[in-house]
């Protein structure tokens, strides 16, 4: 993926900034609305698992329920929103009304749902419910239970796809031009990844004041702390609408910037709906190849992650214990994405885009067979070997390889993977950015999240206990590594040839329909 946008830079800048003093103006704001979009995303992210998972009678098995039942319809209306709203509007009026619904509702729980969650939650019907139905339930009747807390965690899973995914990237990749972009996009991401050191520190350490503040007003110490960490969420979104206002007011209406930004970034937005927008995704090879890796990258980290969260909360019952370790393990993930990043910077304008795009499968399945592994003979001779050689218990071995593992692979995610994907996109013409990516990012995703769902689902219904479940979810997510190579070797070859021919996949054009045939653009 060697380029030309080196070119005019000194050795160390063309490896670690290759930005123009004349750009910064273009690159800061963006740089700086990602930062509090994801600095956002990860306060959000342990909080969410903290509320859920350690809420009365819950536990980690109510993580396939949401994300199954809840999640995925809430992210199909989640994109139809979005493309009716573009469909209406303008790019940055879309941009205003996605981020006053998700503030709006952060200021709804903190300061409403969760002070009468007392009065608001049907404890009584759920213990009758949870009575009659198998153990295997068990994670649907408290999705119920606490159904406040559930509609937090969809609304903060939902901010990583709809705010961070779908709205910056789609913006991002609509307005910069390829030749841009390839440097801009690996600097942007490690802002994204120092945002997480800040947020893990910062969740981290106000759970743990959380724990003084509550006892000293004797009062519930985990809801000063969500609180807290609420505010901090509110404030920092009207920081990035502030930013982005600015940006579209003051540069992308200059002309001086006017050779950065993609040709297509001002044209007019076309009409198309939703089911268009699939019906395309269906015949385009290429962007099914994307919508495979999102998807099977969503199964792996998923099938891991119910695991691992169960392990946890053994050892971590109480919220703010959970949420402070939580802070901690997102803390050690931007450290570790900071430095893959600054490695990535190199070797992602270096290396061909199918090279880099495979890194993060090989790292996920090596941690994975680790993790699993240990989890599968923690019990045995071999368990018990590594338990005395490390001095502790094969309790907390098992969440240390969990952590290491959920690290490795998600430090992977927010550098290499994203931005293979993000470069991915940029061949396709404005239309196809836009409604692919909604298509791909908005479900996509979230298809590949409830498939892991359905997957642990069914085996929880049918052996009970999550502990039980270990050696087939291990043997699913080989198959799930399988298919996430594959379909990246496939996507590689055609994104080589569209780049090197300077070639576009666009849309069909909308023709009369007495002469609409259906259309494929040789990939």
């Amino acid at each position: 993926m060697s380029t030309s946008s080196s070119q005019g830079f000194g050795k160390f800048r063309s490896l670690f900034c290759p930005v123009h003093k004349s750009e910064l103006k273009l690159f800061l704001p963006l740089v700086l609305i990602f930062f509090f979009i994801c600095f956002n995303y990860n306060v959000l992210r342990p909080a969410k698992d903290s509320l859920v998972i350690t809420a009365p009678s819950s536990g980690a098995e109510i993580l396939p329920f949401i994300k199954l039942w809840v999640i995925l319809p809430m992210a199909l209306l989640m994109t139809l929103l979005f493309t009716r709203l573009t469909n209406r509007f303008s790019r940055e009026k879309v941009f205003y009304i996605m981020m006053g619904i998700f503030l709006g509702f952060f200021i709804l729980f903190a300061g409403v749902l969760y002070p009468l969650k007392d009065y608001l939650h049907p404890h009584e019907f759920a213990d009758k419910l949870e009575a009659m139905l198998p153990v295997g339930c068990k994670g649907l009747v408290a999705l119920f239970r606490n159904w406040t807390y559930t509609t937090f965690y969809v609304m903060a899973e939902l901010w990583g796809t709809t705010i961070m995914t779908v709205l910056f990237w789609g913006f991002a990749n609509e307005i910069l031009s390829v030749h841009t972009a390839k440097r801009f996009y690996v600097l942007i991401l490690v802002g994204g990844n120092l945002s997480a050191i800040g947020a893990g520190s910062l969740s981290s350490v106000i759970s743990k004041l959380g724990i003084h503040w509550g006892s000293f007003h004797g009062a519930d110490p985990w809801q000063y702390s969500l609180l807290v960490l609420t505010s901090v969420i509110i404030f920092n979104g009207f920081l990035i609408v502030g930013i982005f206002r600015w940006l579209h007011k003051n540069i992308l209406t200059h002309q001086d910037f006017s050779h950065h930004l993609s040709p297509t970034s001002e044209e007019p937005n076309a009409k198309i709906s939703l089911r268009t927008s699939f019906g395309y995704l269906a015949k385009s090879k290429y962007l099914l190849c994307i919508a495979t890796i999102v998807l099977t990258y969503n199964i792996c980290m998923n099938l891991t992650e119910v695991t691992w969260k169960d392990q946890l909360l053994q050892i971590c019952p109480h919220p703010n214990d959970f949420n402070a370790y939580m802070g901690k393990v997102t803390m050690w993930i931007g450290i570790a994405a900071t430095v893959v990043a600054i490695i990535s910077a190199t070797v992602i304008r270096k290396w061909s885009w199918t090279a880099n795009a495979l890194v993060p499968p090989v790292i996920l399945l090596v941690a994975g067979i680790g993790f699993f592994s240990f989890l599968i003979f923690k019990n045995t001779s071999f368990g018990l070997t590594i338990s005395l050689v490390l001095g502790s218990t094969p309790q907390m071995i098992g969440v240390f390889f969990g952590s290491l593992q959920h690290c490795f692979s998600r430090a992977s995610k927010y550098t290499i993977f994203d931005a293979t994907k993000e470069l991915a996109f940029i061949p396709l013409s404005k239309e196809s950015k836009l409604k692919g990516k909604a298509a791909i990012d908005g479900v996509g995703s979230r298809l590949g999240k409830s498939g892991a769902a359905l997957i642990y689902q069914t085996l929880l219904i049918f052996l009970g206990t999550v502990g039980s479940t270990i050696p087939y979810v291990g043997i699913i997510f080989l198959f799930a590594i399988a298919a996430w190579m594959i379909a990246v070797i496939s996507l590689g070859k055609r994104f080589n040839a569209l780049v090197s021919h300077h070639e576009t996949i666009a849309l069909p054009e909308e023709e009369p329909a007495e002469s609409r045939k259906p259309q494929e653009v040789a990939t």
